[in-house]
């Protein structure tokens, strides 16, 4: 995926996905054995002290984005399993998504094969700029963003309605926002082919 980077310090991976029917036990286990490891790793620790997630949120405030408030998507997820919740079952590969943003403690986001057009940018969001997010319209201006010639259509804090997968979704990319020189592209990658060879509810390329 060609993408231009107007905003540094950040590295994307992005890899294609296709689903693999059968594995949705194999999911529901993995799961919840990523809430019960982010629980024991993070008893009686402060999540934004973390190395990882504190770079994050250094490159939120450089986009010019508030992460107390708009908080990463990978650290919202973490908090709520430390109040007590396990990952949801959403579809087979948002939920792979959302393990791996867990155990990487970095932004991901699935992007519907066929939603986006290359190449695409990474930058900050314009004033005024806003777009229809999974939660609703959701204000754009200075939360670091992708775009492509139609306009945003992802952020590392919720993602757009444009972007969204169904569930007649097989095929789609998965993009992780990795803090640069604090997690290595090649360690996600390795990671996510572990998460998959536990659940292989996807192939990826």
């Amino acid at each position: 995926m060609i993408v231009q980077m107007d905003l540094p310090g950040w590295d994307l991976v992005w890899v294609h996905l296709s689903v693999v029917p059968g594995a949705d036990d194999r999911l529901a286990i993995l799961r919840r054995e990523v809430s019960a490891r982010a629980r024991v790793a993070f008893a009686g620790i402060e999540p934004s002290s973390h190395p990882t997630l504190a770079a994050v949120r250094k490159l939120f405030r450089a986009a010019g984005c508030d992460p107390t408030r708009y908080r990463p998507s990978s650290e919202a997820l973490l908090r709520r399993i430390l109040k007590g919740e396990d990952l949801p079952a959403i579809h087979p590969l948002v939920d792979l998504n959302n393990c791996l943003s867990v155990e990487l403690l970095v932004p991901c986001c699935i992007v519907q094969e066929g939603s986006v057009t290359p190449p695409l940018i990474l930058r900050a969001g314009r004033p005024g700029e806003t777009y229809e997010s999974l939660r609703g319209p959701f204000n754009l201006e200075g939360k670091p963003l992708l775009a492509d010639a139609a306009g945003p259509f992802s952020t590392p804090i919720t993602d757009s309605q444009r972007g969204k997968v169904n569930e007649r979704t097989t095929r789609a990319w998965l993009a992780i926002y990795l803090p640069a020189g604090v997690v290595e592209p090649t360690k996600a990658r390795a990671r996510l082919d572990e998460l998959l060879a536990k659940a292989p509810v996807a192939c990826s390329s």
